[in-house]
Formats: C-alpha cells, structure tokens, sequence
C-alpha cells in the first residue's frame, strides 16, 4: 500500500490517541513490541537474492541508506541498483522504507512503492537484489541532548533533542554541514544557531538564498566580481566566500543551485579559494560553510541533477530537522513563544493561551511547520478572532471563509493568501510537483513561483 496515505492515517491516529507517541513512554514497532522512549529496535537486513546474496547489516542508529555507492550504509554491488537507491527509517510510527528516485524503483513485498511501511520477514527487491528485513529484540540508544534549547531553537520533544545533539557536535568542529528538512522547520535558524556556538562566532555570518538569485547573477554572489566583467559591473564587488572570511557562509537551498556553476562551488570547497568573474586570479578564503535544502539531494543525484562529487563534498554532516507533524509535543511551547515575541495586548494573548487553543493547533498538519504557525498566531491575534486551524492530517481542505466583522484590507488579504495556497497546490498536484513545468503553465517565471512556494509553506 501507499506510504504516504498509511504515514498519514498513521499520524492522525497517533494524535487522535488521549497519549499519543509524544507521551507513552515506550514505543511500539512492527511486530507489536516496544522499545523505551529515546531509543529504537535494531533491525536487520539480509540479501537473500541477487550478486551480494549473503550479505547482512545490522543497525547501530534510526536508519540505512542502500544503494551502490560507497557512502551507502549497506553497499549492494549490483548494477541494477542505483547509487542511493532507497532508505529505511524507524521512528515512533513504524519502520518506512522510501524510494530514492531509483532507476529500477523499490518493489516491497512485489508492491512497487514510494514510501510504505514494512513488517517483520518484507522482502525489498531492488533491481535484480532481494533484501530481507528482521527487527531484532535489541534496541539501539539515540543520543539525546539534555537541553531542550540549541541557540534559538527550541523543543522538549526526542526528535528535537536528537537533531540538538548533533547540531552541538557540529558546532564543535568547521565541518561542513548540510541541513535537510521541509520548509519552515527552522534550518536558517540550526545555521546561525551552530554559527554562534562555533569558534567562528565572532566572525561575520553571511546568507546566499540560492534559490531566489538568477543563476546568472549567483556566480558573482557567490564569487565576487571585477569592475567591467559584464553589462552593469561598473565597480568590483567582493563575492559572499570572500565576505564571509573568518566566519560562516551559510548556503540555502543549495538544491537549487544552477548545474553549470556545481563544479565552480564544488572547487571552491574543495582548494577553499575563489576566483571572481572577470578575473585569473585565485584569492584564498577562510571560511565554514553550511548548506540547507528542502530535497533530498541523493535523488537529485540518482537523476543527473546534482553532482555527486558535490552532494559528498556539502554531506561530511548531515542533520535533519524534523518536522512539527512528528513533534506535535513541542507545538504549545512554541506557540506561548510566538505570543510573547509578538508583544501582543494581554486579552489578546489570553484568548490563545486557552487548553481548547492549544488543543486545536496540537492537531494541525501544519505543512508550512513552525513558520505557518507563526503567521497563523499572528493572524490570530491580529483580527482578535481564533479561525479554524490548519487542516488536520487526513483532512480535507475546506473553502475560505468570511469574517464581516474584521477590516476589508485583512480580509482582502487573508482571502488571496488563501487562493495562492490552493491554487499552487492544484498547480503542482497537476504537474506531478515538477515546478518548471506548473511555471510555465501558469504563466510565471520559475523563480518567482519558487519564491511563492516557500511563502505559503508548499513543498514540491
């Protein structure tokens, strides 16, 4: 069956439950046993069929990537499998497998998937390799940090405290970090966030929104430029690598950087000198760079989109942000902080305080995560009325409604965000979320439709 649908009803059930995952103090897996909370079965995995027949792996952590590669958890030296082929997760919902944008595709149990949940003896057929998957009784521990704070992020929840452990290891060095979470689940703020716990805090930390500058103008933001090196460049301009010397360079949606300018970024990285346009000359830069990305950049690069050598080079650390459908625990803090940001008038922010309000926004899907929340409060105590929430996992959408009693302009304003939200949905659902493809159809410049994306919370 679908993954996402079961992932779905899955989550809504969890928060339908009076506990729910976030309160139990075990979790329960596949075959109906549990583990305590902060840890995860061990599994395992055995090739049953193909060239590496006989080869096992055995967890140590919450997930395996498979696939041809050398970076692979486990390796399958099999031409028919594809680089990063697919990945099982286990977390308190159950253990999913997920397909990487494999050239021959994932089949589980002769079902050929997306995303879906597995159950003790599944077999994975992946090109011509069958895999067998097994829990084990033994259970891996997850490293949990005992803050429930990382810079300004915050979370009580196991998702949070994990992804805070590993936030706190990376600050600890100048590695390179990619950070890998859907829109608004807070990567720019993790990126400053390590930035100021780093030994560079004191240095400058400079931001390139990769996905919102023309790949024509990226080179020389990135880069630099001398005076006269194309039409306009009347004066010479130092390059975000160069600025950022001596602190942090933090790279945001780097997935959308422009193949042709992969391998300049890639040198740059690797020789940590740059050259501007216009020039011959390499200048050397000090600086540690993070990347964020709302894709999985391994199908990127199972699908010639993304350099390999590039994708290794921004993964030496990889931190996922969770989103806040798997941490809803976190959710009525987050809100009292938003409240208390927004400095709204006391009978306003009591409104929003209220068990029955705090309630409601546990239950959202929130696709848009913390950053769709903070618009919804906000909008919340701007028109001093509580609207209906987000649509709950596995609900559907409902039509705008209208509030005679607030301003026009708010309402006005509050009706077309409603339409873009709905009408870019519908646009990508039609274009199998290819955003090139629903740019042109609709009529509107990619980048700009990217831009709007990201505004509404719409993953692609």
């Amino acid at each position: 069956m679908s993954s996402r649908g079961r992932a779905a009803g899955q989550e809504q059930s969890d928060r339908n439950s009076p506990e729910g995952p976030a309160h139990s103090t075990t979790l329960t897996h596949a075959d109906g046993q549990t583990a305590p909370k902060g840890t995860v079965r061990r599994f395992r995995l055995t090739v049953v069929e193909g060239p590496a027949r006989g080869l096992a792996w055995q967890s140590t952590g919450d997930r395996c990537s498979i696939g041809s590669h050398h970076r692979n958890d486990l390796i399958v030296d099999d031409p028919t499998v594809s680089r990063f082929h697919c990945e099982i997760v286990i977390d308190e919902a159950g253990v999913r497998v997920r397909d990487l944008k494999s050239r021959n595709g994932t089949a589980l149990d002769g079902v050929v998937v997306l995303e879906a949940f597995l159950r003790v003896g599944s077999l994975l057929r992946l090109g011509k390799t069958v895999i067998r998957f097994e829990l084990a009784a033994e259970t891996n521990r997850l490293p949990l940090s005992e803050d429930t704070r990382f810079g300004s992020l915050a979370g009580v929840s196991p998702a949070m405290r994990a992804t805070f452990a590993m936030l706190a290891r990376a600050a600890e060095s100048d590695v390179t970090v990619l950070l890998e979470g859907e829109t608004g689940t807070g990567k720019s703020q993790a990126a400053h966030s390590i930035h100021k716990k780093s030994a560079r805090s004191e240095g400058p930390f400079v931001i390139v929104d990769c996905g919102a500058i023309h790949g024509n103008l990226l080179e020389s933001e990135l880069f630099g430029h001398e005076k006269g090196a194309f039409t306009g460049a009347t004066e010479r301009r130092v390059g975000a690598f160069e600025e950022a010397s001596g602190g942090t360079l933090f790279l945001d949606e780097v997935g959308e950087l422009p193949v042709d300018l992969q391998p300049k970024l890639l040198r740059a990285l690797e020789a940590r000198e740059v050259r501007r346009v216009g020039s011959n000359a390499y200048r050397p830069v000090d600086v540690r760079v993070i990347a964020a990305t709302n894709r999985d950049l391994r199908t990127d690069v199972n699908v010639g989109r993304f350099r390999a050598d590039l994708y290794f080079r921004l993964a030496v650390v990889t931190i996922g942000m969770p989103p806040l459908r798997r941490r809803p625990e976190d959710i009525p803090a987050l809100a009292e902080e938003i409240i208390a940001s927004l400095r709204a008038p006391r009978e306003a922010a009591e409104q929003l305080r209220t068990p029955e309000f705090m309630a409601q926004i546990r239950n959202g899907a929130w696709p848009g995560n913390v950053r769709e929340l903070r618009n919804y409060v906000e909008r919340c105590l701007i028109l001093r009325t509580i609207e209906p929430a987000v649509e709950t996992t596995g609900g559907a959408e409902e039509g705008f409604v209208v509030d005679p009693t607030a301003p026009y302009a708010s309402e006005r304003e509050r009706a077309m965000a409603d339409f873009e939200r709905r009408y870019f949905k519908a646009l990508l659902r039609l274009h199998d979320g290819k955003v090139a493809r629903a740019a042109g159809a609709a009529g509107m410049d990619r980048t700009y439709l990217y831009r709007l994306l990201r505004r509404h919370g719409i993953e692609p």
